[in-house]
């Protein structure tokens, strides 16, 4: 087997490499699911380098490894390869840190449906985290034979997502797969399917293959939210040479260390930044300061600037949870303060504050 056609590169391959390259299609608690050389086979982490060392990172899917390979039972894993790029979310169990979700991935599917699923909110967050992976991302709006017009969640869609591509599809019709699969489903590239459960992301993974290879399960019909059907992160390889790691639901996507992911999805916000009268402006109740002034003419909507800095705000404290709610409190006083100042002022304008 060619592993190129998974996306390795031999530059990959460190000087002093030992052993055999190897990509990770997914992973069963300790024991991880490979593709090498020699075909399909499994392995297990080298306990004196990765549990006891501490000198190699815990691989996830997608990553590239070395190993000892064993064609008689399963190989093991010596070494993670360096990642182009990663996602990672803070771990949903309390005082476990960062969870790995995916790694060496090309596209970050960002996946709403048109019906019931579709949150602004969770698809700032969802760009936020797309942009620090290393990848760049693209919002797939799903389910689009269920909705006769579209148009007003795709404007909304573009002005979160600014300088992303946007596309509505239907996995049932197969409108606008055409266009994802001629613009990114290209032969080596890897695509990581981020999304809520229901949004559609196993009933793509098979419209795209042309056969049903991911469990579907219809959505409840009382809130059209669906149950979890994929149950591991796992890489999919498609008929025309593009993978795919499709990623359970999940109920909560929490910041991980996403500062250069705010700087590219927030970029219309930080633009203002430069423009204020003061170098140190905290753009709260400052003279000259260019992000009020912004928010009053219309020109930042102010949900964005609030998301901007909830998200800011989560970042920094994602590792300590008691920090991140007594700086959001800080945060919802300041925004209640200067209300009330620019109401003192004259210069409140109904709805906007």
């Amino acid at each position: 087997m060619d592993l190129t056609d998974y996306g390795f590169i031999p530059t990959m391959m460190p000087e002093d490499a030992v052993g055999a390259p190897a990509r990770v299609t997914a992973v069963h608690k300790e024991r991880y699911e490979l593709v090498c050389e020699y075909g399909h086979t499994f392995g297990r982490l080298k306990s004196s380098i990765y549990y006891y060392g501490g000198l190699e990172d815990f691989p996830t899917t997608g990553d590239f490894v070395l190993i000892n390979y064993n064609p008689s039972g399963d190989s093991q894993v010596v070494k993670t390869l360096n990642r182009k790029s990663f996602f990672s979310r803070s771990d949903p169990s309390p005082g476990r840190g960062e969870q790995a979700v995916a790694a060496n991935f090309d596209y970050v599917f960002i996946m709403q449906s048109l019906n019931h699923d579709f949150n602004l909110k969770r698809m700032e967050r969802y760009v936020t985290l797309a942009w620090q992976s290393g990848a760049i991302p693209v919002v797939v709006l799903t389910k689009a034979d269920l909705v006769e017009d579209y148009s007003s969640q795709m404007q909304a869609a573009q002005r979160v997502a600014a300088g992303i591509g946007v596309y509505a599809i239907s996995a049932i019709t197969g409108f606008g797969l055409d266009t994802l699969k001629d613009d990114y489903l290209k032969p080596q590239k890897t695509v990581v399917f981020l999304g809520s459960s229901g949004v559609g992301k196993s009933s793509l993974v098979n419209a795209l293959a042309g056969q049903g290879i991911m469990a579907v399960k219809e959505i409840r019909e009382d809130d059209s939210r669906g149950r979890h059907t994929t149950t591991r992160r796992q890489l999919i390889m498609l008929p025309g040479g593009a993978m795919i790691i499709d990623t359970p639901g999940m109920r909560e996507l929490e910041m991980w260390d996403v500062g250069a992911g705010l700087d590219e999805a927030f970029c219309d916000v930080e633009s203002y930044f430069g423009r204020c009268k003061f170098n140190d402006c905290r753009h709260q109740a400052e003279p000259g300061c260019a992000v009020r002034a912004a928010i009053i003419n219309g020109e930042l909507p102010r949900e964005r600037w609030e998301s901007y800095l909830k998200l800011k705000c989560e970042a920094k404290y994602s590792g300590d949870k008691a920090g991140y709610l007594r700086q959001k409190q800080q945060w919802q006083k300041g925004i209640a303060k200067w209300s009330k100042n620019m109401k003192k002022n004259g210069k409140f304008k109904e709805g906007l504050f």
